[in-house]
């Protein structure tokens, strides 16, 4: 088998985002399940509240839960096709052994691991934080709901994707292995950056600046998708402060930041390693760190303000839409856009992406035409 146990354990990224799924997802779906024990309890004056809490609960599951399980069927394929880029040629040597696709492609089963433990983690930790949760969603003459265990919700969000992320891996490895064998033992790599001419001539940085974005769209979509959340959910977090509870709101924001930090890391990481080459022909050619960090790392400024720019769009949406249609019958305080806030959050985010790339920039210096021949 040419993936092991500890290849699968390696995907903390797919570990994070999943725990913060599987978080979100146990603790108002368990708050779901029991509210709906303590209906005939609930005074005709409470309904209104009550319907939109279980409504709300219903809306966030779908919402935030659909989105990160979907972000992480995307981390499976990405790490996959990284194992299969970089194992190519031992790959190759199994298949010209013999070796059939199936028979390789089942080992990557293992890759179903991470997801395992990010949805334990996240169901223990969201089982132990449901007290919270129910406190905040309790009162305004809603009856007390106990808290229960539900072992369906095991099943559902740790066993059962555990179970599916595994087949997706296999089954997106089968397809993958269907190269002929001469070209994975020449090595599958990526296309490289100029492949083809350029239409208009343009200088050698400004050609890198470009290529180098488009070569990668799947690290573009990753640091997207960490300021994405980085700008969302730390706004939501602290607007959450007055229109629910500190303590949600709180969570709300430390979950942002772990998912940006997590998937910018392994974005960066990625860039790197992807362009060490051109990285160290460029310091043989005398280029200086700064031109490195314009022409490789530069492009991707420009998902990185794309996503922090949907996330404030999308926060503000989503908040209004959950008061305006799921609230619109309970007394709650108004919600508008709190520029400050935002700029609050913008500043952060600024200073912390280009600290990323300056410590990112600075990393590459490790790199040299030498360490890359004796590979």
């Amino acid at each position: 088998m040419t993936v092991g146990i500890k290849d699968g354990l390696k995907l903390f990224g797919i570990v994070v985002v999943f725990a913060c799924a599987a978080f979100v997802c146990t603790f108002f779906l368990n708050f779901y399940l029991d509210a709906l024990a303590v209906r005939d309890r609930v005074e005709e004056a409470s309904l209104p509240l009550y319907e939109a809490q279980l409504l709300s609960a219903k809306l966030t599951c779908l919402i935030s839960g659909l989105c990160l399980m979907l972000v992480s069927v995307v981390l499976i394929a990405f790490y996959v096709k990284l194992y299969l880029d970089g194992h190519a040629k031992q790959i190759g040597i199994l298949k010209a052994l013999g070796v059939s696709d199936w028979k390789i492609a089942s080992g990557f089963w293992v890759f179903g691991l991470s997801v395992f433990i990010g949805g334990a983690v996240g169901f223990g930790g969201g089982y132990a934080f449901a007290p919270v949760v129910y406190e905040s969603m309790s009162g305004d003459g809603l009856p007390e709901v106990p808290l229960r265990f539900h072992g369906e919700l095991l099943f559902f969000l740790v066993i059962l994707p555990f179970l599916c992320f595994s087949a997706l891996a296999v089954l997106y490895a089968l397809l993958k292995l269907r190269l002929p064998v001469s070209a994975l033992l020449r090595g599958k790599e990526g296309k490289p950056v100029n492949s083809r001419p350029p239409k208009k001539q343009r200088a050698f940085l400004t050609e890198l600046f470009f290529g180098t974005l488009k070569s990668r769209p799947a690290l573009a979509f990753f640091v997207a998708f960490a300021c994405f959340c980085f700008s969302a959910m730390l706004q939501m977090g602290f607007s959450m402060r007055d229109l629910a509870s500190e303590a949600m709101g709180i969570t709300v924001a430390v979950m942002g930041v772990l998912l940006a930090a997590c998937s910018l890391l392994l974005s960066m990481t990625m860039l790197v390693r992807s362009n060490a080459r051109t990285i160290a022909l460029m310091r043989a050619c005398g280029y200086r760190l700064t031109d490195y960090w314009a022409a490789v790392l530069g492009g991707y400024h420009i998902p990185a303000f794309i996503g922090f720019a949907t996330g404030t769009v999308y926060q503000y949406g989503l908040l209004k839409l959950m008061l305006g249609l799921v609230f619109r019958d309970v007394e709650i305080p108004d919600y508008s856009f709190d520029f400050a806030l935002f700029g609050v959050v913008f500043a952060v985010f600024v200073l912390s992406y280009e600290l990323t790339t300056v410590l990112f920039t600075l990393s590459a210096r490790k790199i040299s035409v030498r360490s890359l021949a004796v590979e």
